[in-house]
């Protein structure tokens, strides 16, 4: 048999792959040198039983055995060999076996770094796609830590400048906040989170902020620079088994926002310059998302000051309604909601609820504008559904100011509900554009949505809207809304309304208490969008407050509404105003019977202050203005602007109505 693998000898022991030839019984008949080599064979080996040559007892049992292998990885000393064996006889040939050897020690140390590259973009990848989840920075920084931990270091830090975390640009020589901390275990002694820290000149930390690279610390116990941040608990981290770290500044372009430590300790190994570069690769991309939640907390904080310098900081006097109200931002960004509640004459009042569709500065602004507009708008008493016309002209024109301007970005929506409530007749005029409808909590408890027409969004144009009137039982609630509480991306409008019903029907029946058990039921864990919520409890100005008289077209009943006048003010122990108050009632029911068309009348209010009005059914107002020397007329106006606190006109669809207000004593 020797002899059949005479003539191939010269080619098997060129080949690079170890070859063993063994005979059936186990007898060694041809190693070529590179076996020789790999299994660190003697001389004489080929004179030798496989069993006989020293090879551990695995190694030698396959080789002997003449069984089929493939791949089969043996130790043998330390070098990791990768067997193949074949039978020799499978085909009628001669007993025995041909066995080939590869080193793959070398192949193995390939595949760990291929395994340690694959692990690092795994890394990076998983940094893309879970880092930056959210516009909040410190939430940010959580996500570094927690995906650094375990996978690539045992304890992570992230530390950030003060100004980072409330939007602004930072100042390098600031101290620095633990913003986020991740750990294998607990009872680390490193700073906790929420701690401010400052970090001595020779630390790695403050090394890394003032080159701007990352810091290698391999064996923290020799680290003078390191143990001078604070010898007593560098110690102690040192005694906890954290040996080694890296240290890598936050940077986004020319800002350095702060520093990321990484710690190791459970693995004894330091860590190498090839983690330093994966760390900071990781850094940089969270790096970006900090940035990015630092701006968007910039420009959320100046929306939310701005809005809420446009929103009412108190409510206004009035009696009558009972109010309660709240506001509350959405949590990924300012929007457009906002409210008001605005006095009108003849003891009204008028409640709006509108929403600028969009976040940011550019909706509060929005907002701001509107808020105003209908603030002037209203001082001019007009029924809700020529008010929300102009409303709807003024945004058309901005549109088309910020389309021109190109600059920004028209208004993409908004909706208007304006209610106006008289406690004297009880009647609500409601008119709304494109905004939920208003409900309405009787006062026995049954809730009910006022069937209002919607009307189109502020801006479209070309449609007009309606008014819907209802008289509202004293002690009714009346509740307005933004869409944010009803609608959002889990749950349809109509489903939001439902819950909105059922949640009216509970609570004690107080505004505030309203205000409570609807935002406890509706409000989600994080708004996606404004929720403006006003909750209004009707009062009714009784008949004893109210009194009424009809004023014949001639001029000799003016006598005769000032004693009328007086009789009631006496009756309202209001003798003190009687003077002043038939003064202007002369002036006003002269000019009605002289001006005016009939019917004339004259009403007279007690409610926080004492309201006279005089209605005739002419549509011409009289103007104050300042008379001549020569004038016999034209002075009547400018004393009843002196003698009270406000005065005005407001028509009616019969006519007008002059009024004046005056202080109770």
């Amino acid at each position: 048999m020797t002899r059949m693998y005479e003539h191939h000898d010269a080619v098997l022991h060129s080949v690079r792959e170890g070859v063993i030839i063994v005979d059936g019984e186990g007898g060694l008949l041809l190693a070529n040198d590179e076996a020789h080599r790999l299994l660190d064979l003697p001389p004489d080996a080929e004179l030798r039983k496989v069993v006989d040559l020293g090879l551990d007892a695995d190694t030698a049992e396959l080789l002997a055995s003449g069984r089929m292998a493939t791949d089969e990885v043996h130790l043998v000393g330390e070098r990791l060999l990768a067997i193949n064996q074949r039978p020799t006889d499978l085909a009628g040939g001669p007993a025995g076996s041909v066995a080939t050897l590869r080193d793959s020690t070398e192949l193995r140390a390939l595949s760990g770094r291929a395994d340690a590259a694959r692990e690092r973009l795994d890394m990076l990848y998983a940094a893309g796609v879970g880092i930056g989840t959210s516009l909040d920075v410190t939430r940010t920084a959580e996500e570094l830590a927690e995906l650094a931990v375990p996978r690539f270091a045992d304890f992570a830090c992230v530390d950030l400048f003060d100004a980072v975390l409330e939007g602004g640009e930072p100042e390098p020589r600031g101290a620095l906040r633990r913003t986020a901390m991740r750990a294998v275990r607990e009872g680390a002694p490193l700073y906790p989170v929420g701690g401010r820290i400052r970090f001595v000149k020779s630390s790695p930390q403050a090394r890394s902020l003032a080159e701007g690279r990352p810091v290698l610390e391999t064996r923290l116990a020799e680290s003078p620079g390191w143990r001078a941040q604070d010898m007593e608990r560098t110690e102690q981290v040192v005694g906890f088994g954290i040996h080694s770290l890296i240290t890598v500044p936050v940077r986004a372009g020319a800002l350095l926002l702060g520093v990321v430590s990484f710690w190791r300790s459970e693995r004894p190994q330091p860590f190498d310059p090839e983690e330093v570069a994966l760390a900071e690769e990781l850094v940089a991309r969270a790096a970006v998302s900090i940035d990015n939640a630092r701006r968007f907390t910039r420009e959320h904080g100046m929306a939310v000051t701005l809005q809420r310098s446009l929103l009412p900081r108190t409510l206004p006097e009035q009696g009558a309604l009972d109010i309660a109200y709240r506001y509350l931002p959405a949590q990924a960004g300012v929007g457009g909601d906002w409210f008001d509640v605005l006095p009108l004459s003849g003891a009204r009042v008028a409640l709006v609820v509108g929403d600028v569709v969009g976040h940011g500065l550019h909706a509060a602004a929005t907002m701001g504008r509107l808020r105003t507009a209908v603030h002037n708008f209203s001082a001019l008493d007009l029924p809700p559904e020529e008010l929300l016309a102009l409303l709807d002209e003024l945004v058309a024109r901005i549109d088309q100011d910020e389309t021109a301007d190109g600059t920004t970005a028209p208004v993409a929506g908004a909706t208007c509900l304006y209610a106006i409530y008289d406690p004297v007749s009880r009647c609500c005029a409601v008119a709304r554009a494109g905004h939920p409808p208003p409900a309405l909590v009787r006062p026995d408890g049954r809730v009910e949505f006022l069937d209002v027409p919607a009307g189109p969004p502020l801006g479209l144009g070309g449609l007009p809207f309606e008014t819907a009137e209802v008289e509202l039982a004293e002690g009714s609630r009346l509740v307005l809304y933004t869409d944010g509480l009803v609608e959002d991306r889990k749950q349809d409008i109509d489903t939001g309304l439902e819950r909105l019903r059922a949640a009216l029907g509970d609570g004690d029946g107080s505004p505030e208490g309203t205000c409570r058990v609807v935002l406890e039921s509706l409000l989600p864990a994080r708004p996606n969008d404004d929720i403006a919520l006003i909750v209004a409890r009707t009062r009714a100005l009784g008949a004893d407050r109210v009194a009424e008289w009809a004023v014949p077209v001639d001029p000799a009943a003016v006598g005769e509404v000032r004693a009328a006048v007086a009789r009631q003010l006496a009756r309202w122990e209001l003798e003190e105003l009687s003077f002043t108050t038939e003064l202007i009632l002369s002036e006003l029911v002269t000019n009605a019977i002289r001006y005016g068309s009939p019917p004339v009348r004259v009403r007279l209010l007690r409610d926080r202050t004492l309201i006279c009005e005089v209605s005739d059914s002419s549509n011409t107002s009289p103007h104050l203005r300042y008379a001549a020397m020569t004038d016999e007329g034209g002075r009547g106006l400018f004393l009843v602007a002196q003698l009270t606190d406000r005065w005005g006109t407001r028509y009616t669809p019969t006519g007008k109505v002059i009024w004046a207000e005056q202080p109770l004593p």
